[in-house]
């Protein structure tokens, strides 16, 4: 390469939550090219700050569209990000989600077109469905997602170990925890503010409270995937996320602390199984010792990430 960048690098969906994240982490050193619709709320205004810069590039494309590759050459790395996040969307219109698998054959398409041998996907515990028992290992299956997401994500998986086999790809498939910090537009913390700054006495939850889940904060998330992905020699699934989970009471409370609230009156909205959505996984905690046995180790357990991303995320809507 001209530019003496350590790798070029192609991120799919770079302008959302995870991958606005990721960049901030890669451009110092990297090419980077990103291809985003721009469909989230917040459009191009996590990577506005880097399109000035000679190692930077947006696309503006869609790519679950035939031809959104056409006018990028070879990269060293595809990291695959892009895909609709609205899990509880899924219900009332699941071709949101089975049309993100249009995406992911783009992507493999492009990658065996260009001979590109590495990439990482973003993969999701939403996979496993309603495990049995817990923490759950990535080899303990039957899989049975219960969301359209989850659906697409295990189908993604499914096209990219394929290719992998066909074509000698090494495709770290990283299995995510609810991942939670700055630059967030969706999910339960950002929920929260934005009800309490409308009513600070009280708060509806959606489901009843009770949902425990494993949350990982994206600089650790980040962080591991591009560790990992270091350390794996051939196309390998691994979970992402935390020993012990958080419940949604708990963040209430600390969305309501870190607001210095005092009296909020918590309203559960109407659920026959105390959950926040059909397709709503109510309990899962994954199992990481693949990834620590790999030498990972994140920085903040689930309630701590929980605990950074509420303060993040309030500075960054105030």
């Amino acid at each position: 390469m001209e530019n003496a960048y350590k790798k070029s690098i192609i991120v799919t969906g770079g302008a959302g939550f995870i991958g606005s994240n990721l960049i901030e982490t890669l451009i110092e050193e990297n090419e980077i090219i990103v291809i985003d619709d721009l469909s989230n709320s917040a459009g191009d205004k996590f990577i506005k700050g880097f399109e000035k810069r000679d190692n930077f590039k947006l696309i503006t494309n869609d790519i679950n569209k035939a031809g959104a590759f056409d006018s990028i050459g070879k990269a060293d790395l595809v990291i695959h990000f892009a895909a609709n996040p609205e899990v509880s969307k899924g219900y009332e219109n699941p071709d949101i989600s089975f049309n993100d698998i249009n995406g992911t054959k783009n992507v493999l398409k492009f990658l065996k077109e260009k001979e590109i041998k590495n990439m990482i996907f973003a993969s999701s515990s939403v996979v496993y469905g309603e495990p049995e028992s817990m923490p759950i290992k990535e080899n303990q299956g039957p899989y049975k997602p219960i969301s359209a997401y989850g659906a697409y994500k295990l189908a993604s998986e499914g096209m990219i170990t394929s290719y992998s086999h066909y074509y000698g790809i090494k495709a770290g498939i990283f299995r995510f925890a609810n991942v939670v910090g700055k630059n967030q537009t969706h999910g339960v913390i950002l929920d929260f503010i934005n009800k309490l700054k409308i009513n600070p006495k009280e708060l509806t939850i959606l489901g009843d409270g009770t949902q425990n889940k494993s949350y990982i904060h994206v600089s650790d998330c980040i962080s591991a995937i591009m560790y990992l992905n270091e350390k794996i020699d051939k196309t390998e699934i691994i979970n992402l996320g935390n020993i012990g989970t958080t419940s949604v009471l708990k963040i209430a409370d600390t969305v309501k602390g870190k607001m210095g609230l005092k009296e909020v009156n918590y309203k559960m909205s109407d659920s026959k199984d105390g959950r926040g959505w059909k397709g709503d996984v109510k309990k899962i905690e994954l199992d990481t010792s693949k990834a620590e046995n790999l030498g990972w180790k994140n920085k903040y357990d689930s309630d701590e990430a929980v605990e950074k991303a509420v303060i993040e995320i309030l500075t960054q809507t105030s």
